[in-house]
């Protein structure tokens, strides 16, 4: 017996079913970015190494998926790199390629590339798979969709308050309750200058993202690790247990980064947002995470965080500032803020919820019965003013029994069936039978239309 085909651990299959589900997040993620002034582009897949390598970290780049060379892509390899020790340097020469770890980065390469097409400040959003070879796990896949909205060529921390705005509007939409979490990487830069460690920023900010995982003691225990010393990680401890509302946080904060200009600054900004998005109002809710880094590099100011609160699973939307990413390809000096959906974990929340609407699983909005040819030809051509009235409408494509036929509409949720016999295409009429009632009508393709549409607006 040959092998059961499978797929690589960390990706799905989808049914028509469950991509119907998929394509209500996509399309209502979409609406509000075009509300919103987004404008769509697409990358590719892959992109040269050279792109992605270091933009994401240490723990980033382990993570990304490299493509082997075409051909004999050991042809001119160094004998002495075929070993455990040279690793690194070995897939340097047999992969100059990789797919895309996120969408930001591949934006951040897009901009320069087309600088001179793009009017600033640009607004653009993406929906496209990415790829990390991550262990896969509840909510944390290989294979995933992001949906990113960014503006790059301002600085103003309007931009930070606009999208605030966008999640909570696409979330109230879904039906998802959330909280909105926020950071400053400026905080955070101030926060390791204060306890006397500016140097392991990248250190800190990774290790004190994992509190909600792993707790305050094992972080503190991955510090000492690290190389913080014990007066350092001590000093760290009232920043991060800071509590109150937000504004009390925010009062909090700023007293104990007084010392330090950049951390105040990162205060300072936090409060704008913070003010701009209340005056606004929201219906998610605000809160303050002084742990919240994220563990991207190319972060500079604001961290935003989502996480559902009636569903157990990690975070559902992120972003934040990067001044600098840019600068890496050749263009310093532009600014960046964008904010990413992840559409998988979105999906895995409105499942577990049970928040789609009802009528999401229907295929057509009426099925027409298979009686023979004569019948078949007269349906498809009241199939095709359907169709031009916007009804979505399928013809049973066999002369099949009535019981397989009716089966088939009702295990596919078609909530009309429509029957043409022969004594209907004399009379030019169809037979309209509503499926959860059991009642039916004789009516006219024409008035068969009017009640149709009229159930759809």
């Amino acid at each position: 017996m040959a092998q059961k085909p499978s797929i690589p651990k960390g990706t799905r299959d989808f049914s028509p079913a469950e991509m119907a589900r998929r394509n209500y997040i996509f399309d209502t993620i979409r609406s509000v970015f075009r509300l919103f002034g987004f404008h769509q582009i697409e990358t590719p897949a892959m992109e040269n190494l050279s792109t992605l390598m270091g933009k994401y970290g240490e723990e980033g780049d382990k993570l990304l998926f490299k493509i082997l060379n075409s051909g004999n892509y050991l042809a001119g390899v160094n004998p002495d790199f075929l070993n455990e020790e040279c690793f690194t340097r070995l897939t340097t020469q047999i992969s100059e390629k990789g797919l895309r770890y996120d969408l930001t980065v591949p934006f951040a390469r897009f901009v320069v590339q087309h600088r001179n097409e793009l009017q600033m400040p640009f607004r653009r959003y993406q929906i496209q798979p990415v790829w990390r070879a991550d262990r896969p796990q509840k909510g944390r896949y290989r294979e995933f969709y992001q949906c990113d909205a960014d503006v790059v060529g301002s600085d103003s921390l309007v931009n930070e308050i606009e999208l605030l705005q966008l999640i909570d509007e696409v979330f109230a939409r879904l039906g998802i309750r959330i909280v909105i979490k926020l950071n400053n990487r400026k905080v955070l830069a101030g926060i390791a200058e204060l306890i006397g460690a500016p140097d392991s920023l990248v250190d800190i900010t990774v290790a004190i993202d994992k509190i909600d995982k792993i707790g305050i003691e094992k972080v503190n225990e991955e510090l000492a690790f690290r190389g913080l010393s014990a007066e350092a990680i001590q000093a760290l401890q009232p920043m991060l247990q800071i509590s109150g509302t937000i504004n009390e946080r925010l009062d909090a904060l700023e007293e104990l980064l007084k010392p330090s200009e950049i951390g105040s600054l990162g205060v300072k900004e936090l409060r704008e947002v913070v003010d701009g998005s209340l005056a606004l109002g929201l219906r998610a809710e605000l809160d303050l995470d002084v742990s919240l880094a994220r563990g991207l590099n190319y972060y500079t100011g604001t961290i935003i965080e989502v996480k559902a609160k009636d569903f157990a699973i990690g975070s559902i939307t992120g972003g934040g500032r990067y001044d600098n990413l840019t600068g890496v390809f050749g263009m310093p000096g532009l600014s960046g803020v964008g904010i990413s959906f992840g559409a998988d974990r979105i999906y895995d929340v409105l499942n577990g919820l049970d928040l789609y609407p009802a009528s999401l699983g229907a295929h057509s909005q009426v099925m027409f019965v298979n009686f023979g040819v004569k019948e078949a030809a007269f349906s498809l051509k009241v199939i095709k003013e359907m169709r031009a009235a916007g009804i979505t409408c399928e013809l049973y494509p066999d002369n099949a029994k009535m019981k397989k036929q009716m089966a088939y509409a009702n295990t596919s949720g078609i909530p009309y069936v429509a029957i043409v016999g022969e004594t209907e295409v004399e009379q030019g009429v169809i037979t309209l039978k509503n499926m959860a009632e059991g009642t039916q009508q004789t009516v006219s393709p024409a008035e068969a239309i009017a009640l149709l549409k009229n159930e759809i607006d």
